[in-house]
């Protein structure tokens, strides 16, 4: 008993003495406790709605004031005509609109029934279906109060169009996702655990002081990941077409360009950490915290970053899964073109360049 309890004391100071291991066990479950308390919410406010009041009378004045002084709902766009509700919802300005057709007030009045439309953007599906929900209560609100009767009975009758994902699957929003989790995981994280089991083992100094460059070794040691992350996106792809039937509206090729970029800066990223950890144990620590769980949370995945503080909407923009799933949403589900992603693939080169930048530097010092 007393051998245990020497032991067990013993363990205890090891573990009180090893700062990092401190850190995970009490920053960690804090970290993740204020990441689930704000990131997973399902109440959205200020959504960027766009009116087409083809009617522009009282009554289609009325809903509009109701929707935008709810606290929902923000007008950021009012459009003059049907052909431009394509443009905005494509160049992602807005997640809803609002259309009212020609004399709204007086359908309303002589035929007791008035058509209004609600058009979402259903590439992010969960978001879609809440502010739908939103908008056909608010009106429904406004039509209980300037109706003199308390029924139930609906005057207001809203069509509902989901753009991009008429059917509702879900498998639209988890697709993008997916690719951006499992590139991250074999590129980015097996290349992380690799060059530091190498140096771990102490064969990584062995091979630099072979005549080999360092950076042909580290180039020929990540190009297989390269490769099998390739082989996985295409696989995953190809199982959302066949088996999920999820079309493909954009350009194959640019799709193509996008994934590599995202794999570039993700295997940058995984050199980075190398760089930075000494042993396996840590650097898969490192990887799940820096690259998983803010892959899931803080990338748009299945939390709309807009629901999220403003501290946590800022905190999103350094993460790379952020800005590929928003480039491939807009390639494979809204068929847009270079000029809707050029943002996010200069964003992600830039993002390769520094961590190649801070990977160089910290090689240099720990050999120098």
């Amino acid at each position: 008993m007393k051998q245990l309890i020497s032991f067990t004391k013993k363990e205890f100071r090891h573990i009180l003495r090893d700062r990092r291991t401190l850190l995970i066990v009490f920053a960690m479950p804090v970290v993740l406790v204020i990441l689930f308390g704000f990131a997973i919410t399902n109440d959205i406010k200020n959504a960027e709605i766009a009116i087409l009041d083809n009617s522009n009378d009282n009554l289609s004045t009325g809903i509009i004031n109701k929707l935008t002084s709810s606290g929902y709902f923000i007008k950021v766009k009012t459009l003059q005509s049907n052909n431009e509700l394509q443009q905005v919802f494509r160049d992602g300005q807005i997640k809803l609109a609002v259309v009212f057709p020609e004399k709204f007030s007086e359908s309303y009045t002589h035929n007791n029934k008035a058509q209004v439309q609600l058009i979402a953007d259903a590439s992010d599906l969960n978001t879609a279906t809440i502010l739908i929900n939103y908008a056909n209560s608010i009106i429904l609100n406004y039509q209980q109060d300037i109706s003199k009767s308390t029924s139930n009975k609906t005057l207001f009758d809203t069509t509902i169009k989901m753009l991009y994902n008429p059917e509702m699957k879900s498998v639209f929003m988890f697709v993008p996702g997916v690719l951006a989790l499992i590139m991250l995981i074999v590129s980015a994280m097996m290349t992380a655990v690799t060059l530091a089991k190498e140096k771990e083992m102490g064969t990584f100094r062995v091979l630099t002081v072979s005549p080999l460059k360092p950076s042909t070794i580290i180039i020929g040691k990540v190009i297989p990941y390269l490769a099998l992350s390739l082989i996985n996106a295409c696989i995953i792809i190809i199982l959302s077409m066949f088996i999920f039937k999820m079309p493909i509206h954009g350009s194959l090729f640019l799709m193509f360009i996008v994934c590599i970029v995202f794999l570039l800066t993700a295997v940058s990223l995984g050199i980075m950490i190398s760089s930075m950890v000494d042993t396996q144990q840590t650097a898969i620590i490192v990887s799940i915290i820096g690259l998983f769980l803010p892959t899931i949370l803080l990338s748009g995945f299945i939390f709309p970053i807009d629901n999220m503080p403003f501290i946590l909407q800022i905190l999103c923009q350094i993460f790379p899964a952020k800005w590929f799933i928003e480039a491939i949403k807009n390639v494979m589900i809204k068929g847009t073109g270079i000029e809707n992603v050029w943002l996010q693939i200069l964003v992600l080169n830039l993002m390769t360049m520094v961590f190649i930048t801070v990977s160089i530097k910290k090689f240099r010092q720990r050999n120098a």
